[in-house]
């Protein structure tokens, strides 16, 4: 029997309210950025940071991902079922796309009989999730090394699974579902995000262009990054997303939605580096220092572990000089950030054989930089 596809609906009843999971980690962020001295101040410099550095960049490249996609109405799924002998490179590109929809995509055309298991193989290999938006925005010349490495890594390791593995994972290729829930109209906050977008954008511009923030913004600095946040946060609140959303959804409620997500993590990962620093007195270097061979191995096993947090703080620890180039390459290619979480949904056994599968190009690379490019990055 044919199972039609499903979009799970949601009843404007459930926007309102804050999410009952949610709203410990808003009422946090909220203390610690409202704490008087040191605490507070630290705090509020870091959201700014976390908004103009990479939260803005990743809402903007989201709405020109999602615009042409609708402009020209051009179905990812439809591509690779139809791209034949081509559909391993082009699902491993999907996969090195910032984020975790194109690995997605790939996963459920699979399930769906459309695709090989090595393209998801590929996808999943080639895939940064979303601590490839961090990298982007902070480290952009090493982003331009890490991704063509993951492409290709992905690209070869797919062949090579394609070559060798004769384990049909698939099930019921007629079952298949969208997992996201459809908002449907464009909300006022989704206007407020993006329009807090345009003067951060600018903000994050300045800052590459190495101009000084202070002089050249003044109040409209603090002003911009904590209103980002702020409304932000009251996305990410109440949203019923989990962390991909529906592409019947506009582009601008996607991109205030998948942006709040990311920046939740982003922010996190920040607080928890700088606040180690500052009142801890560990000296992180020295501490990672003592381990720096067992360095890539960490790399490669956080990035078995599902969800994009673990993966952004290990972003967030390279760009702050605390691990090598090896341990970042290790987990750029093992992780798969949150797309491990709709593909085990939609196909439990695919995800985490094709997982699995990643973790060896992921310590062949990490431990190929530690001995022969130790200084690399």
């Amino acid at each position: 029997m044919h199972s039609a596809a499903i979009t799970p609906q949601v009843s404007r009843d459930k926007f309102g309210p804050f999410r009952s999971k949610r709203l410990p980690v808003v009422l946090i962020f909220l203390a610690l950025a409202l704490w008087p001295g040191g605490l507070g101040e630290l705090t509020r410099g870091l959201m700014v940071d976390a908004y103009t550095q990479v939260a803005a960049f990743v809402a903007t490249t989201l709405l020109i991902f999602y615009g042409v996609e609708r402009l020209f109405n051009f179905e990812l799924g439809a591509a690779l079922r139809n791209s034949k002998g081509w559909q391993i490179p082009i699902s491993a590109l999907l996969g090195a796309t910032p984020g975790c929809g194109g690995a997605v995509v790939v996963v459920a055309a699979y399930t769906s009989g459309n695709v090989s298991f090595g393209a998801v193989v590929a996808a999943l290999t080639a895939t940064m999730g979303d601590a490839a938006f961090l990298l982007i925005a902070v480290r952009p010349e090493i982003a331009l090394i890490v991704l063509p490495i993951s492409l290709a890594a992905g690209i070869l390791t797919g062949i090579i699974v394609d070559k060798v593995n004769k384990t049909d994972y698939r099930g019921n290729v007629s079952a298949t579902c969208e997992l996201a829930p459809l908002i449907g109209k464009i909300r006022l906050r989704d206007y407020a995000y993006i329009a807090a977008v345009i003067p951060g954008l600018a903000i994050g511009i300045s800052q590459l262009m190495q101009l000084d923030l202070h002089a050249t913004w003044g109040i409209i600095l603090p002003i911009t990054g904590l209103a980002g946040t702020a409304i932000g946060l009251l996305v990410w609140s109440t949203s019923p997303v989990q962390a991909m959303t529906n592409a019947k959804d506009a582009p601008f409620t996607r991109a205030a939605e998948e942006t709040s997500f990311i920046a939740i993590w982003v922010i996190g990962a920040y607080l928890a580096y700088d606040y180690i620093v500052a009142f801890s007195g560990v000296d992180l270097k020295e501490l990672f220092a003592s381990v720096a061979p067992l360095l890539p191995l960490m790399g490669v096993l956080i990035g078995l572990i599902p969800g994009c947090g673990p993966q952004v703080l290990v972003t967030t620890m390279y760009v702050n000089g605390l691990i090598p180039f090896a341990a970042l390459m290790g987990n750029a290619i093992s992780n798969d950030g949150d797309a491990l979480f709709p593909a085990i949904a939609l196909n439990p056994k695919a995800a985490i054989m094709a997982t699995l599968y990643s973790t060896i190009p992921a310590v062949i690379l990490a431990y190929g930089f530690y001995v022969l490019a130790p200084d690399f990055g």
